[in-house]
């Protein structure tokens, strides 16, 4: 039995694998135990971390601080990847008012954070990691470790308290105290949820406005007898004619079929900009070509193939070689209007109207493989990792500060994946990754971040509350 007791006690490879499996497995059943609705979700990965490591199952010092750093560095990489195709566009949205709001909770935490410093005169490193726990802030964890070390390196004179131990010790009142809060506010303002959701669901399509479709009746006279790209250029950028009865038939719209009085045309567009479409083309039709298709369906296909990624919709001129439109384009959860300036990205969903036959044929040229989506890109990641840390790495000199600084392994990696994903392609190499991997990997980044931080303070976690400052800390 002495094999056993070693497997756990002696540090090797395969008792850290035993011991972070251990305290993930014991700490994801605690988060999901509920209290009234109530759970403290992957935060019971660190308290089991604490735990084991007060009763003697610890890692190696180098190798618990590899794990931990690499584990922060996949979860904010992926929460970059996901964010980042729809970052820039929200920014303009409503960017403004939530980095106010954000800059406004930073701020309020490091007034409060300096003036408990004044008062009490607390280590500073300890201090940052109480503000940290407090706000459950794990990236800036590892970015304040980083700097702290760094300036040791530069001053061998500069001793300083490792804030991890302050972070565990707050990271339950930042979690629970946020938990108490929201639920002191529900009932005190009382809020009822479900009129919430319904409030939020209509104020994101509203500030998220999808595209619609109007079918229009040909009755400016100006009209008859053009063409459609003539009716084109006179339409709104934001507008695309999908479908045309024409001849007592629904047919796809080329750029040189001719209106006649009485046509109707689909469009599709924002409703706005439907709405102008009145002063050009007619009234609306009370037939609805969406409902009287006739040979036209419509179908989402998925971009796969190398040939069309990196090109715009215009320059794959898909109209004129296979006789289909395509009105709408889905890439990161979001709806977009397909205009011909859209340059398309690995993974983006592309709804396309024509016939049966034609659209056979645009499915083999997009590619369309389920299969191919789902491959996970390892290629892409550490690419961007690598770039990430170089990025996170690079000195910023600054005057009266003792050492440079620098975004760490917290910002670099989350930097450049959002610059990627927004990128979407460099040259045949694509950073697509799908939702499902994306969930997986930043799980398990968190998962061992938070499992480190507590087998690395455990040991003194206890003795720091009973006789140390750390009641006080919490």
């Amino acid at each position: 039995m002495d094999w056993i007791i070693q497997l756990f006690t002696q540090h090797s490879v395969a008792q850290a694998v035993l011991v972070y499996s251990l305290t993930i497995i014991i700490g994801v059943l605690i988060g999901q135990i509920q209290i009234k609705g109530v759970s403290i979700g992957i935060a019971g990965v660190l308290f089991a971390g604490i735990f084991f490591s007060h009763f003697g199952l610890r890692i190696d010092e180098h190798l618990l601080h590899f794990i931990k750093e690499f584990g922060l560095v996949l979860f904010v990489f992926m929460v970059g990847l996901q964010v980042g195709v729809s970052f820039f566009s929200s920014f303009r949205q409503e960017g403004l008012s939530l980095n106010l709001l954000a800059i406004s909770l930073v701020a309020l935490g490091i007034i409060t954070t300096l003036i408990v410093y004044y008062i009490t005169g607390v280590s500073p490193s300890v201090m940052v990691g109480i503000m940290s726990g407090a706000v459950t802030n794990t990236p800036g964890l590892g970015a304040a470790q980083q700097t702290l070390s760094d300036i040791a390196k530069i001053n061998p004179d500069f001793k300083y308290v490792s804030p991890a131990l302050a972070y565990a010790i707050t990271y339950p009142m930042g979690v629970l105290g946020l938990i108490t809060s929201i639920i002191l506010i529900k009932v005190f303002f009382k809020i009822d949820i479900n009129k919430e959701r319904e409030a939020l669901k209509v104020l994101q399509q509203k500030n998220t406005p999808v595209p619609e479709h109007q079918s229009f009746l040909v009755q400016n006279p100006q009209l008859f007898g053009k063409t459609i790209y003539s009716l084109s250029e006179l339409l709104p950028n934001k507008v695309i004619i999908s479908r045309l009865f024409h001849k007592n038939k629904v047919v796809t719209p080329t750029a040189n079929m001719i209106l006649n009085e009485n046509d109707i045309i689909m469009a599709v567009g924002m409703q706005e900009e439907l709405d102008k479409l009145i002063l050009i083309v007619g009234n609306l039709s009370e037939k609805d070509l969406f409902e009287m298709s006739g040979e036209l369906i419509t179908r989402n296909i998925l971009v796969t193939k190398n040939i069309a990624i990196g090109k715009t919709i215009s320059e794959l001129q898909l109209r004129s070689a296979y006789g289909v439109n395509i009105t709408r384009l889905q890439r990161g959860g979001l709806q977009l209007l397909a205009s011909a300036n859209n340059r398309l990205h690995f993974g983006d969903r592309l709804l396309v109207v024509g016939t049966e036959a034609d659209i056979e044929r645009v499915t083999k040229f997009l590619g369309n493989s389920q299969k191919h989506l789902e491959h996970p890109n390892v290629l892409a990641l550490f690419i961007g990792i690598i770039l990430g840390a170089f990025l996170g790495s690079i000195p910023i000199y600054l005057p009266s500060l003792p050492a440079p600084i620098k975004l760490g392994l917290a910002g670099g990696p989350l930097i450049v994946a959002i610059i990627l994903s927004r990128i979407g392609q460099i040259g045949k190499l694509n950073m697509y990754v799908s939702n499902s991997a994306n969930l997986m990997v930043r799980e398990i980044g968190i998962l061992l971040f938070l499992a480190s931080i507590g087998l690395q303070a455990g040991e003194n976690f206890v003795d720091t509350i009973v006789n140390g400052d750390g009641f006080s800390w919490f």
